[in-house]
């Protein structure tokens, strides 16, 4: 799994520095970047009916093997078109390989350590892909190397599933819930995990670019994303504590209230890339208050839920997520092209108050109150998948008596 992040995070950087390099312009990178979660909604219908047809390392081998491939496409054509298809191949394989590999682990795991293990995966799987953000300096802009790299990242990644003397375990294609059926259930987790995937898309693949545009070095623009990606890390097991004890709507209100004004700090400063510390400090807290907001919308929905749902709603609210996240590349790169980093500041803050308002509505208005016997917010990243949802609720059902 820490091969496969770094590799992941290494090839979303550098494909935005080598499509500037190109010349693409900031909407087009935006578009070709939204094909990644657009492969990651495909592969969490397909990828479970694959490995049931063909069993987990068939599937495994293959999904790397197309990754590696279409990494390496990206050296041999400058078509947007191409590389539109290859982000929808990247995103699909890597939403299949976690599948494989969540599945794996929660098989192996015991009611002893699931939940540990749980904590564990979540900090391999940011860590990992915050080295690979931090890799982009080590070649030069728009050189071959990195690209060769992360293909052989990849494919070494295939040896520990390959030689493991270990049961493949069972996987049964996902039950879903429809979003208007999560919606009834807890209409601030699916409006949340939708504005939360936006700003999640906006910032992984536009703050490479709005970095280049303003003019920072290549490895400035990895510090700055991996800034970003440390802050998310950080932040996750405070704000999920915080949230057991007090309300979650309440824990993403002022979330998203400190984000809006770091993007207000941001605009009014006008020129933050002359200022390295409100820079870096700036982007590490809004990825401090975004990327763990996703967890805390996924505990405040398994709130209401009975362990036997959880797995079948998380399906559906990684799929709001995803959706979200299509739109927040090319939402950002659009207003990044337009209007230059104010826009795209004013575009992260309309967002984050969204949130916030949507969770002070709820608050107000909702006729749910807190539930008394709350569960501990568990850490997810954004790419995992509902395997990881399937240890949680293991975990619940094994603790309880």
């Amino acid at each position: 799994m820490i091969l496969l992040m770094v590799s992941n995070g290494l090839l979303s950087t550098i494909l935005t520095i080598r499509a500037q390099e190109i010349g693409y312009s900031e909407t087009t990178i935006g578009l070709v970047q939204s094909g990644y979660p657009i492969g990651f909604i495909l592969s969490c219908f397909i990828t479970p009916i694959m490995i049931n047809h063909s069993g987990h390392v068939r599937v495994f081998a293959a999904l790397v093997s197309i990754a590696s491939t279409s990494a390496l496409i990206h050296l041999i054509t400058e078509d947007p078109a191409i590389w539109v298809v290859m982000r929808v191949l990247s995103g699909f394989c890597f939403s299949g390989i976690y599948i494989v590999a969540e599945s794996w682990l929660n098989s192996l795991a015991d009611n002893k350590n699931r939940g540990s293990l749980l904590s564990s995966y979540f900090v391999v799987q940011t860590a990992g892909y915050m080295v690979g953000q931090l890799m982009i300096g080590l070649s030069a802009p728009g050189a071959i190397t990195l690209f060769i790299f992360t293909s052989v990242l990849l494919s070494v990644s295939l040896v520990p599933i390959l030689i493991a003397a270990t049961t493949q375990p069972s996987l049964e294609e996902p039950q879903r819930v429809t979003i208007f059926e999560l919606f009834h259930i807890s209409p601030m987790a699916v409006i949340g995990g939708f504005f939360i995937g936006i700003s999640n898309g906006g910032l992984a693949f536009v703050t490479a670019i709005y970095a280049r545009n303003v003019g920072l070095s290549v490895p400035m623009t990895g510090y700055l994303l991996a800034a970003t990606t440390l802050g998310g890390l950080l932040f996750q097991f405070p704000l999920g504590k915080l949230s057991d004890i007090f309300d979650r709507r309440l824990v993403i209100i002022i979330s998203s209230i400190i984000n809006g004004l770091v993007c207000f700090v941001m605009v009014s400063v006008g020129t933050p890339h002359l200022y390295p510390i409100i820079l870096f400090g700036g982007f590490l807290i809004m990825g401090g208050f975004t990327l763990p907001v996703y967890s805390i919308c996924m505990a405040h929905m398994n709130d209401y839920l009975k362990p036997q749902q959880m797995v079948a709603a998380s399906s559906t609210l990684v799929l709001v997520f995803s959706a979200g996240m299509v739109i927040g590349p090319i939402g950002g790169a659009f207003v990044l092209d337009r209007f230059g980093g104010t826009g795209m500041y004013v575009f992260y803050a309309m967002v984050a108050l969204i949130m916030a308002g949507t969770g002070i509505q709820r608050l107000i208005k909702s006729d749910k109150g807190e539930v008394d016997d709350k569960d501990n917010a568990v850490p997810f990243a954004a790419t995992t998948t509902p395997e990881a949802t399937q240890m949680h609720v293991d975990d619940l059902t094994e603790s309880t008596p």
